[in-house]
């Protein structure tokens, strides 16, 4: 696993006091829209000898989420000043409306500001209530992606934050959990696949489960290579590595919490280590990008470890298809027929249409072993998705209203927008075949609705097993930095699932 630079976060009884200061070299405070300008709560301006509200209404500050308004103070040329011996950097950070989005864009951007420094701390004045969202933004913003070479690479995040008010310390562990699993993600999918194949990442989760405990947390880790993979009958997951000298593999990561019984989650993740398009070759501009194809495998298994490391009353079962689409003499084809697990044959339409091959095997079989009380699948599937909804929403399809309802809320709470799409009976005619079960593909040019009919497809191998797939293809991968989004892949929906299984 490529190393990760974490702020150590630490809290500290409120009022903020000059002790509480000691070694800092950034404090901040947040601050709010009032009538009169901006709402700065005292205490800090006390301690500082320092008219913070007036500093800020000075520099028309406006207290709009992740706003933030920097004062440094001068340095000391004759005697003492109130300041001496105490932070020379002060941050009014905007709080917006003090609500989850605002306070996880005040941290993020407190994040950035701090860069490079050795400790901040945050005053939280009246948002200790909203810390988790706060610290979730800290630590995301906070998130480097792996870098190799000989110069230093990007400025280190600040080593150490103070949270400095009445903190809920279990909510301070939660978010730091949560955030911790999209960093995983982001860490994994950022990973360039020169080191990357389906090995690699069979060896990253074995890794990973012996790091989080074992069998002593309740997780156990099986990896079943690419002998296993024909023989067993997942012939999509075959088909689509099969055109690569880097093997596929299954991985299963299976949490069982002691005295916890009933059928588990079934959480399946789309594991393409890397996306050629295979022989229906992409373009070179959208294959740059491709190293993060397996997002979907990535967020299930971190949210299956976040599940052990909160100790979360419900049996989750992870399966990741891995496997690298590639250019061969050994690749499967536009026209080839392929039998998946279950027994349905398809027929290839675009071979850079795989990720749903891979699933549908790792669906049904994961089914088949398990007899899962839900399915959820997560994948960066379509562009479709992503032109239709842009790049903050993900694409949710589901066959159980109350499921969809659950799973939005969570994404809303966790500030990964999922937006409920329909699965078009009239569509499914578009996947019909002449010469075997189901095309993979649309062959109707005239219905569109790709993110729908790869829906549809997928639907057939979660049989009748409550089910929602994800289709993460816009907000899995940002241009740019954007409050707690960092530029390249996100780990989107990792918090949002996590926060799902912890309220059902």
């Amino acid at each position: 696993m490529p190393a990760d630079l974490v702020p150590h976060v630490n809290h500290a009884p409120g009022p903020v006091a000059r002790g509480t200061l000691d070694g800092a070299d950034a404090v901040a405070l947040l601050v709010t829209s009032g009538d009169d300008g901006v709402a700065v709560p005292a205490g800090l301006d006390a301690v500082l000898g320092v008219d913070l509200a007036a500093f800020a209404a000075g520099e028309r500050s406006v207290g709009r989420a992740g706003e933030l308004t920097t004062l440094t103070l001068p340095p000391l040329l004759d005697g003492a000043a109130p300041w001496d011996g105490l932070p020379a950097r002060v941050h009014l950070a905007g709080a917006g409306d003090g609500g989850s989005t605002a306070l996880r864009r005040a941290g993020a951007a407190l994040a950035r500001a701090a860069a490079g420094r050795t400790r901040l701390v945050v005053d939280l004045g009246d948002h200790a209530e909203g810390v988790g969202p706060l610290v979730e933004g800290l630590l995301l913003a906070s998130y480097r992606p792996p870098f190799t070479g000989v110069s230093d690479g990007p400025t280190a995040p600040v080593a150490e934050v103070v949270l400095v008010g009445d903190v809920d310390a279990d909510t301070v562990t939660t978010a730091q959990v949560a955030a911790r699993a999209t960093r995983r993600a982001r860490l994994l999918a950022a990973t360039p696949s020169s080191t990357k194949n389906p090995a690699w990442l069979a060896d990253q989760a074995v890794a990973l489960v012996k790091e989080a405990g074992g069998s002593r947390a309740g997780l156990r880790v099986t990896v079943r290579d690419e002998a296993w993979i024909v023989r067993t009958g997942l012939g999509g997951l075959g088909a689509v590595g099969g055109g690569s000298a880097s093997p596929p593999r299954l991985v299963v990561v299976e949490y069982a919490p002691k005295g916890v019984g009933g059928d588990p989650v079934l959480l399946v993740g789309k594991g393409i280590t890397y996306d050629t398009g295979g022989l229906s070759i992409k373009p070179r501009e959208a294959m740059v990008p491709m190293k993060t194809d397996m997002s979907g495998a990535a967020i299930v298994l971190a949210v299956t470890l976040a599940a052990a490391e909160l100790a979360l009353p419900r049996r989750v079962v992870a399966v990741l298809p891995l496997a690298e689409n590639a250019v061969s003499g050994s690749a499967y084809r536009p026209g080839d027929v392929v039998r998946v697990y279950d027994g349905t044959t398809v027929e290839i339409g675009n071979t850079d249409a795989e990720g749903r091959m891979v699933l549908a095997d790792a669906m049904a079989w994961g089914r088949e072993q398990y007899s899962p009380s839900v399915l959820v699948d997560v994948a960066t599937l379509t562009g479709a998705a992503s032109l239709g909804l842009g790049k903050l929403h993900a694409a949710l399809y589901a066959t159980a209203p109350e499921l969809s309802e659950a799973l939005v809320a969570a994404g809303d709470a966790a500030g990964e927008p999922l937006w409920p799409m329909p699965l078009v009976d009239d569509y499914r005619g578009a996947l019909d075949s002449a010469v075997a079960d189901v095309s993979h593909i649309a062959t109707d040019p005239h219905v569109g609705g790709g993110s729908i009919t790869a829906a549809l497809f997928l639907q057939r191998f979660a049989g009748d097993t409550p089910w929602a797939h994800l289709d993460i293809a816009g907000p899995g991968r940002a241009d740019k930095d954007a409050h707690e989004v960092t530029k390249g892949p996100t780990g989107f929906s990792a918090r949002a699932l996590l926060g799902w299984l912890a309220a059902s």
